[in-house]
This record gives C-alpha cells, sequence and structure tokens, in this order.
C-alpha cells in the first residue's frame, strides 16, 4: 500500500477512536455506564489500529491488536508500557460490561477508564502527528 494510503487510514482510525471518546463520555453523563465502558474501549482499540495501519498491520481478532501493539510500540517503550495495564483493563472490563449478565461496573472504574482512553488517544494522537511526517519522507 502507498505511503499516502496508510496514512490516510490511519487518519481515519485515529478519528473513529475520537468519535469513540466523544460517544463515552457522552454515554458517561447520561449515566449509561455500560456504553461508556464499551465506547471507552473502542475509542483505545481504533487508536491502536491506527498505530499500526503504518506499519501495514491488520487483525481480525482484538486479542491480536492488543498484542501487536503492546509487542511493537509498549514494549520496546515507544509509548508508556503503563498502557497496557489500561489496554487490558479496557478489554475486560468492556467484555464484561457487554457480556456478562448482572455485571454492574462501579462508576468509579468507569469513570477512570475514560480518564485512560482520554490520556491514550492524546499520547497516539501526538506519536502518530510525528509517525506522519516520517512516512511521507
Amino acid at each position: 500500500m502507498h505511503n499516502r494510503s496508510l496514512i490516510d487510514l490511519s487518519k481515519y482510525r485515529i478519528a473513529k477512536s475520537a468519535e469513540m471518546l466523544v460517544a463515552a463520555h457522552r454515554d458517561y453523563n447520561d449515566h449509561d455506564y455500560a456504553s461508556a465502558n464499551n465506547r471507552a474501549y473502542y475509542c483505545i482499540f481504533h487508536a491502536m489500529r491506527a498505530v499500526l495501519a503504518l506499519d501495514v498491520e491488520d487483525y481480525k481478532k482484538h486479542s491480536a491488536v492488543i498484542a501487536r501493539f503492546t509487542l511493537n510500540y509498549l514494549k520496546t517503550d515507544i509509548l508508556p508500557r503503563d498502557y497496557g495495564k489500561l489496554i487490558s483493563n479496557a478489554s475486560l472490563i468492556r467484555n464484561r460490561s457487554d457480556y456478562e449478565d448482572f455485571y454492574v461496573c462501579p462508576v468509579e472504574d468507569t469513570r477512570r477508564l475514560l480518564e485512560g482512553a482520554s490520556d491514550f488517544h492524546s499520547a497516539v494522537k501526538n506519536y502518530l502527528d510525528t509517525r506522519y511526517k516520517e512516512v511521507k519522507k
């Protein structure tokens, strides 16, 4: 794939991440915490896919996206390793909120997840802005 196409795909995915973050905050403010958890997770997920797009990598399974992102970007300290805990926690909360009967995530956990998703999105966006300049060269 041509570099311009990779950048466009990455920008599309980071914009999708931003949309999910806005939706997560809206749902949180509407006291729809299960949906806020889902949207916060997808903010993180689409941000990871935006980074992987520049490496010409994509996966059908969420676990594969998380594993490759962790290997390429967290374990190499390109992005802070602490995001690994956020990603794991977001995945767990999203799965429980979406699929477990009677699961109620504590509101404080949802609030922390939204803060983490917002921080992660900003860090990835800043990283991508740098990468776009490098990829164009």
